[in-house]
């Protein structure tokens, strides 16, 4: 299910709470209305989390929301109405979608892939890797993957009311628990199964996924080129969900396709530098590596490339999981909007971990394969910084 983008913009977006107007000089009604509807976003995204600080057991919260069928109705249809009358006024919603879309054309169509395997190919050198013609065959395969049908096929998960449909270049499966629009299909991602690959033409690859009806319960593995995580991994209350997603994502991608992952975030770019530190660590882990990085101005945009095909991730000495981290994770109920939550006086130890973190800030665009800020192979010592215990 997609989260609202202002669902985390705090309070100068909207706010759940009862909206007071003052008599002489109040917003415009469709301001009220869209921080009814986002109230209405908020108000599931709390109680999913209330319910899993209270209970903790994060599958038997999910399957009660998935049964709860009047508020997963309510929910998609404020999240339609705010996509329909209101993000299309503010250019926001529109600016993730076309991020999406130009980082896709830039890395299939403009060179963006073969570009990405050189500097592999490059790096394998200098590290004088055993490994060195590997490149080559991805690219060909890359190459073939690609091309041949003319079409990128692209999965958008929490989809809602399916944006990508209206993209030529693009053969669109939209997905979401409980859909807005009839193109997008009933799934919970979190529990699909997934099949073994299919063995076609890209042509019938592409008439597949055009046959299929809802629900959807299972897909085969490596069939999509991109997917799409837009304002969903926040939706889930338990780090664990989103680092599940992430999992299967890598399962469904094929070999150097695109996972897209945008979250909300109204602060100013480096104060959450340390999360999406953590975040970057726990998708490579999976056998990704990140390709760009943009921060908007309510969001994080980030493009990740599979380049292996089996999850890398060592969940025995690192807690990869734990590292899908949002703010709203270490707030009690009455301290939801963490705009709000004071900010604890730095150590020298915390000071000198930021410092680290300035590396991550993006500008746009980020290139993480170009110069020496790609170090998914360094140490993470952000694991034991206090700061991600802290809201």
């Amino acid at each position: 299910m997609e989260l609202v983008g202002s669902a985390q913009f705090g309070k100068r977006e909207g706010e759940c709470e009862p909206v007071r107007v003052a008599a002489s000089a109040g917003p415009s009604s469709s301001k009220l209305e869209q921080e009814k509807l986002s109230g209405v976003v908020k108000g599931v995204h709390r109680k999913l989390r209330r319910k899993y600080r209270e209970v903790g057991d994060f599958e038997k919260i999910w399957r009660e929301h998935c049964e709860d069928e009047e508020t997963l109705s309510e929910y998609a249809l404020a999240m339609k109405n705010l996509a329909d009358h209101h993000w299309a006024r503010s250019c926001e919603g529109e600016g993730r979608i076309e991020w999406c879309r130009s980082v896709c054309q830039e890395y299939f169509q403009g060179g963006g892939l073969k570009r990405a395997l050189e500097k592999d190919e490059k790096s394998a050198r200098h590290s004088g890797s055993a490994t060195v013609a590997a490149p080559h065959c991805q690219q060909d395969e890359s190459h073939r993957m690609n091309h041949q049908s003319g079409k990128v096929r692209l999965l958008d998960v929490g989809s809602c009311f399916n944006p990508f449909l209206k993209f030529d270049e693009f053969v669109t499966v939209g997905i979401d628990i409980v859909p807005a629009v009839e193109s997008v299909h009933k799934c919970d991602f979190l529990n699909l199964q997934l099949q073994p690959p299919l063995q076609l033409a890209p042509d019938d690859t592409n008439a597949f996924l055009l046959q299929l009806r809802s629900p959807i319960d299972a897909l085969p593995a490596e069939l999509f080129h991109v997917v799409v995580f837009s304002l969903l991994l926040s939706y889930f209350p338990s780090p664990y969900q989103r680092w599940i997603c992430c999992k299967k994502a890598h399962e469904l991608l094929a070999l150097h396709g695109l996972l897209l992952v945008i979250t909300p975030d109204s602060s100013h770019q480096n104060r959450h530098a340390l999360m999406m530190r953590s975040w970057r660590v726990a998708v490579e882990s999976l056998g990704f590596k990140r390709y760009r990085y943009v921060k908007f101005s309510h969001m994080h945009l980030m493009a990740f490339r599979k380049v292996s095909l089996k999850t890398t991730s060592d969940l025995v000495s690192r807690n990869y999981p734990e590292m899908l981290y949002i703010p709203q994770d270490f707030n009690n109920a009455d301290e939801e909007d963490y705009s709000d939550v004071p900010v604890p006086v730095r150590s020298g130890f915390e000071d000198d971990q930021l410092a680290r973190c300035f590396a991550e800030l993006p500008d746009a665009p980020y290139d993480s394969d170009s110069g020496e800020s790609q170090s998914s192979s360094a140490p993470f010592h952000e694991l034991d910084d206090p700061v991600l215990l802290q809201s």
